[in-house]
């Protein structure tokens, strides 16, 4: 009997974990890719001797990689490693205080007493809170389709339901986090994790301080070869399945007849199958690959998530007080935010965040070096004059880092090479080249984002950052297992 066929467009990580699976029911797998190489937004760039990873530099909850292995029954030990880190961020504030956040919630919880106002016990109080927030929501929001009435016919939901009054919906996270604190430092520490998921932690609601959780309790990981082992190692599987890859090749259309999903066309080439999937941003899905098909305007319309300036730099010295994760915060938090997403540019005084792979993958930069990469949070593109603001938001870096360290910065910058909205969007199809897909700016966000599958097309499924449940790899990896349960179904 012939194997049904299952086609998924774009290899980005979630299209990657969808291959993986759906081989895995029984499907034979293929994968459109516009670009030349895997992983989307997770790929990775090398100037001269730096390595850089592209995207993602944060790598939490390994157990959803490691579950694609054990569905495919291949030991994972030869694709794929990771270490656990002791410190997750070491953060730099404008007063000149400085706090090393450490993995371990009793020692996080300790230092933070001597940063900080604020009792040990209150910071293990609210990382318990995080928790309950968590496990009350997380078979809910993040592993189940959202649109499918199963879902909330089963205990956990109604577990949730009769205790919706403890996961601060109705509160902004800020606000969460200042009833919970009043240490502004420490306020702005856990108001930064609403840029996990590209929102504002004066808008996204205050469930969103289960994040902290990810962290704190799952651990934070580098695995060994920097962030892109992740793309290359859920690929090799794939591989090693048969799931078969043609990249530099641009689907135009997916194709539909009688209501279902029948394949996809390829210039003048149509490739048919019994199941299509699109780790494509949700926005030019539709307006492109479906644009004879009636539109989800509200869903498409939805303000989008922060995009990102990046700069990877080459720095011709080692600085023994940055670790793997530093974050160099702005004075005026709320200010930054504002600029972002009601003025729709950037501030003058941004936080910056430093990734350095090098403290611990030596061959990621030349010997005495280190490879910063450094970004800041900037609103999508929308016609910014972003050459302009790429001027002088580099300007506000380096004066920014080379106050706090007290080192002038710019002469130590051997290579460089950046990353804007436009280049992201233009790279990954990311509508505006937001991060995230929607923004979570809104208490219904989870339930605004669109569904993996589609309601008016049969075996027609969606994966990525874009839809349910957002953006990130473990979020995306998730998206993944729901549309195999979903085509399984």
């Amino acid at each position: 009997m012939e194997r049904k066929k299952a086609v998924i467009i774009g290899a980005g990580i979630a299209g990657l974990a969808t291959a993986v699976r759906l081989t895995k029911l029984g499907y034979a797998v293929e994968v459109f890719e516009a670009n030349s190489y895997p992983g989307g937004k997770l790929s990775e760039i090398r100037i001269g001797e730096y390595r850089f990873d592209a995207g993602p530099s944060l790598f939490t909850m390994p157990q959803f990689v490691e579950e694609l292995f054990t569905v495919a029954d291949v030991d994972i030990s030869s694709f794929f490693a990771y270490d656990k880190k002791e410190i997750v961020c070491q953060y730099f504030y404008e007063d000149g205080t400085r706090f090393t956040a450490y993995a371990d919630q009793e020692l996080f919880a300790k230092a933070a007493e001597k940063s900080f106002d604020v009792k040990a016990q209150d910071i293990l109080d609210y990382f318990n809170k995080s928790k309950r927030k968590y496990n009350l929501t997380a078979s809910l929001f993040l592993e189940k389709s959202l649109h499918k009435a199963s879902t909330y016919l089963s205990a956990d939901t109604i577990k949730a339901i009769l205790n919706i009054g403890s996961l601060d919906i109705n509160s902004t996270l800020d606000a969460v986090n200042r009833k919970s604190f009043s240490d502004p430092n420490l306020i702005q520490l856990f108001n930064r994790f609403a840029t996990y998921n590209g929102s504002s932690p004066y808008k996204t609601p205050g469930i969103m301080s289960m994040i902290p959780h990810l962290e704190q309790y799952f651990g934070m990981f580098l695995p060994k070869g920097g962030m892109y082992s992740i793309t290359q190692s859920i690929y090799e599987l794939a591989k090693t399945l048969g799931v078969r890859f043609n990249f530099n090749t641009v689907v135009d259309r997916i194709l539909i007849t009688n209501g279902k999903a029948t394949g996809v066309a390829i210039g003048s080439k149509e490739v048919d199958a019994d199941v299509v999937v699109s780790n494509m941003d949700i926005v030019p899905t539709y307006k492109k690959l479906l644009a004879d098909q009636k539109q989800p305007d509200k869903v498409l319309n939805q303000a989008r998530s922060s995009s990102a300036l990046i700069f990877y730099w080459g720095i011709k010295k080692t600085f023994e007080s940055l670790d793997l994760h530093n974050i160099f915060f702005s004075a005026n938090y709320k200010k930054e935010f504002d600029a972002i997403f009601k003025d729709n540019t950037v501030d003058d005084d941004p936080t910056v965040y430093i990734n350095i792979t090098s403290k611990y993958e030596e061959n990621d930069a030349p010997k005495g070096c280190e490879n910063w990469f450094v970004m800041i949070n900037v609103p999508g593109n929308t016609g910014q004059d972003w050459d302009q603001i790429i001027e002088q938001s580099r300007k506000n870096i380096i004066t920014k880092i080379s106050k706090i360290l007290n080192t002038d910065i710019a002469p130590l910058i051997e290579v460089e090479e950046l990353l804007d909205p436009r280049k992201i969007e233009r790279k990954t199809k990311s509508y505006q080249g937001s991060l995230y897909g929607a923004s979570s700016n809104d208490k219904f966000a989870a339930f605004l984002r669109h569904p993996n599958f589609s309601s008016t097309i049969d075996d027609l499924y969606f994966c990525g950052g874009s839809v349910h449940p957002g953006g990130g790899i473990p979020l995306c990896l998730l998206s993944a297992k729901i549309v195999s349960d979903l085509v399984q179904s």
